[in-house]
């Protein structure tokens, strides 16, 4: 099981109705957090969430409505007596901003691991789930994130017992792990049937609708995607400043065949997202305008 929060949802300033930016998933006793903006702090606790597991913070770009929440919430985390080390992830230039924000926040009781993407697609390996960063477009170097958890085949008793594996060994087979015995190595696939669905969600905000986009969320559990405005006079601002609009991200969750789609990052003009949704799910039915701490919980099929 994922569990996903849209913790804000705001773009460029927060607002008494509209956190900035983040998402925070939960799977396997770690949380990973997506952008890190003024507020965020204060939007976890609303959810009820906790800091202590969190071990990875991503970066989509280093605008400061995604980034400026960081020294606040490492402070946190080290008046909490944290000692595991934490793991950031983004774009190139990542140990320099972090380096330039911790000058506030200098001594902390654990270390932090910089880890920055290198060209336009890079997959990292962590806590049970694959990470893929892709490039996106906007004015400065940006990625989104693709979160997808694999899911094995079913374990076939009668396989394991036709091939005498002991009963013993059966159990960490079914995890995806090898055995090695005194006869030599028992494997997974001997055992497993052919690999099962499992969960991917697509974050990303910040950018012109592109390609990169539109592969790396196909058939994606839950496509999160930046609607900075929803009003169709607002293209042209949209295309200058390198934003995406409602019905773009719309027909981009369509022809990725996505699920389900949640809107976010809105411009502090938009007050009611919910008034241009009509146009959104007439493209795609399965259409969410976000809220704040709007959450769901992904299971395996």
């Amino acid at each position: 099981m994922l569990d996903v929060c849209l913790l804000g949802c705001g773009g460029m300033m927060p607002l008494p109705y509209r956190w900035l930016t983040a998402l925070m998933t939960r799977f396997n006793g770690s949380s990973m957090l997506i952008d890190c903006g003024e507020g965020t702090q204060i939007a976890i606790k609303e959810k009820g969430w906790s800091f202590k597991p969190i071990d990875v913070i991503c970066f989509t770009h280093y605008h400061g409505d995604h980034i400026s929440g960081l020294p606040g919430l490492l402070l946190t985390m080290g008046n909490a007596d944290r000692r595991e080390p934490l793991t950031l992830i983004g774009p190139k230039g990542l140990e320099r901003v972090v380096k330039a924000l911790r000058v506030i926040a200098p001594e902390l009781p654990f270390p932090i691991i910089t880890r920055e993407i290198e060209g336009n697609e890079q997959i990292f390996e962590l806590n049970g789930y694959r990470l893929k960063a892709f490039k996106v477009n906007h004015n400065v170097l940006c990625y989104g994130y693709s979160i997808e958890i694999d899911r094995a085949g079913k374990f076939d008793v009668n396989r394991a017992k036709e091939q005498n594996i002991p009963q013993m060994y059966w159990s960490v087979l079914q995890k995806g792990e090898s055995v090695e015995t005194s006869e030599g190595t028992l494997t997974p696939d001997m055992v497993l049937g052919p690999p099962r669905k499992g969960i991917k969600v697509t974050y990303t905000t910040d950018t012109r609708p592109t390609n990169s986009i539109l592969e790396n969320a196909k058939e994606s559990d839950l496509f999160i995607c930046e609607g900075m405005y929803g009003e169709k006079e607002k293209i042209s601002k949209a295309i200058e400043y390198k934003h995406m609009m409602f019905h773009e991200a719309a027909q981009l969750a369509k022809d990725a065949n996505v699920k389900e789609m949640w809107l976010t990052h809105y411009s502090p003009s938009l007050i009611k997202p919910e008034e241009y949704m009509d146009e959104v799910q007439s493209i795609f039915p399965s259409a969410k305008a976000g809220k704040d701490k709007m959450s769901k919980e992904l299971m395996f099929e």
